[in-house]
């Protein structure tokens, strides 16, 4: 296991919520090579005074150095956990999802909000349609399978495909990707509403179409 130790008073944003540790707040990072260098692997944070405070992402090769998954020091960082952050994530907009303009773009997942980094969701079309998913951080990263197996689960949507975002990723170390992760792809044009009005667009990319 990996441990990084912050810097003497580095630990006072983590603690008001802040879930992103920089570079510039890390005093040391303990443990094997292999680890150290393994994009996303879990870290447990401590203080300078060597107290608990939280377990994290740990990734070299960004500014972002290590991002939050729990500040408690019982919760295992697993594909039980990822999955209940899922299941919550959706479940907290069910509503929204529900009533929905089936042609909108429904975001059913929001990074940190939803303690998951990285992870963006938005769905399209309803249950027959499409969900479209960002992997934008190396910890979330590793996490693919459960958070696509979760989200085939608690939506019923049997299409997931991952988008990219070249800047975010490649910020992260991360290789720049972007495929059918369930069932078909999106087709590359679609009518979306924004702001009332319809408009065509590829949800593979984002890209919106001229008219």
């Amino acid at each position: 296991m990996l441990i990084i130790t912050l810097k003497q008073g580095k630990e006072k944003a983590l603690l008001a919520g802040d879930p992103w540790i920089y570079l510039s707040a890390i005093e040391k990072v303990d443990g094997k090579p292999q680890e150290r260098s393994k994009l996303g692997a879990t870290a447990i944070v401590q203080s300078s005074a060597r107290k608990f405070l939280a377990r994290a992402a740990y990734n070299a090769k960004s500014q972002i150095a290590a991002r939050v998954w729990t500040l408690r020091e019982d919760e295992p960082v697993d594909h039980a956990m990822i999955k209940r952050r899922v299941q919550a994530a959706i479940a907290a907009r069910a509503g929204a999802l529900e009533n929905a303009d089936p042609q909108a773009l429904i975001q059913l997942v929001d990074g940190d909000k939803d303690g998951l980094s990285g992870l963006l969701v938005h769905s399209y079309g309803g249950k027959d349609g499409y969900l479209v998913c960002q992997f934008n951080s190396a910890g979330i990263d590793l996490w693919k399978v459960p958070v696509v197996q979760a989200l085939l689960k608690e939506t019923g949507c049997p299409n997931v495909y991952e988008r990219c975002d070249p800047l975010m990723r490649q910020g992260e170390g991360l290789p720049v990707i972007a495929r059918v992760r369930a069932g078909d792809e999106p087709p590359q044009k679609l009518m979306v509403r924004e702001g009332g009005r319809l408009v065509p667009m590829d949800i593979r990319t984002g890209f919106v179409y001229p008219r």
